[in-house]
């Protein structure tokens, strides 16, 4: 059940559960969408004893810096911890194509999770510097908007792996929630759907110049493939957490990406403004969640 207050609906999940690669995508062409991450967790404690391997996907939005969903750095219990889970943590970043050997790999040494949002920003042990971060939305989605998704997760429900090739596809926004937005396929298919896998995966606004900015990770929805909505994450609404997160130290921020193909520009201003918001404080959404499940 969503409940409408005026034209914003807030929209939280009841009974979250993971995510996996995107249904009823369609593979990303060599070289694009680099900024996107692939994050393997290998050794993860199991509920029932044990363990297990799992993954999520995200982006790059500083060198040393990858966003994903909070989700992913949960305890068997389902709490949301701010420090890794698995025996190893790893991000591969700019490989379209998983079995290739291009692009970077990275250790995780400490996560950050968001206060009252699906969020965290994972700190790397090495700064990747030959891949542009993708840039961060200061606008909020609207209904109606296209908004690209990509992500390293399942292609079915049922798919005994996650796809070693990334997959992407064009979502339109539903409802705005004030930290969660609907999102539903577009294109290749009206039932283009995250899966298991693709959590934390970046739906991203393309504009005009070719540049593009993040807006919003993948959170929770029902099983894929599906039509209708899944409920995402904004990201447009963190950005002076993710600037201090990013860059702690006082002063102008000395970088900011300015989108698909370009480099890392002087962009401190933008940044200035965003700290600036962050002193408002981040409300958590009033509105209740729709049951679904996380896509880890």
């Amino acid at each position: 059940m969503v409940v409408l207050t005026a034209t914003v609906v807030a929209v939280a999940p009841v009974a979250p559960r993971p995510a996996s690669a995107i249904a009823h995508g369609e593979d990303a062409a060599d070289g694009a969408y680099r900024f996107t991450a692939r994050l393997t967790m290998t050794g993860l404690p199991a509920a029932g004893g044990g363990t297990r391997d799992s993954w999520c996907s995200g982006a790059l939005v500083a060198p040393r810096w990858v966003i994903t969903a909070g989700h992913c750095f949960r305890t068997p219990d389902g709490r949301r911890v701010g420090r890794t889970v698995a025996g190893r943590t790893t991000v591969t970043v700019g490989r379209t194509d998983l079995g290739g050997r291009d692009g970077y790999e990275a250790g995780v040494v400490a996560v950050r999770q968001a206060d009252g949002a699906d969020v965290a920003l994972v700190e790397l042990d090495t700064a990747i510097t030959g891949v542009a971060p993708l840039g961060l939305a200061d606008v909020p989605p609207v209904a109606g908007e296209v908004l690209r998704l990509t992500g390293y997760g399942l292609t079915a429900a049922d798919a005994a792996a996650p796809t070693q090739r990334l997959q992407t596809g064009e979502f339109t926004v539903g409802r705005v929630g004030t930290d969660v937005v609907e999102t539903s396929g577009r294109r290749p298919r009206t039932d283009t759907s995250p899966c298991p896998h693709d959590s934390g995966g970046p739906y991203f606004r393309e504009r005009a110049d070719g540049t593009a900015v993040l807006v919003a990770v993948v959170s929770t929805g029902p099983g894929c493939p599906h039509p209708g909505p899944d409920f995402s994450a904004r990201t447009d609404v963190l950005g002076g957490w993710i600037a201090d997160t990013v860059d702690p130290s006082p002063g102008p921020v000395r970088w900011l990406s300015a989108g698909v193909g370009a480099g890392v520009v002087l962009l401190s201003a933008a940044l200035v403004v965003l700290r600036r918001r962050r002193a408002g404080g981040h409300r958590r959404s009033s509105i209740p969640q729709v049951g679904g499940r996380m896509r880890r």
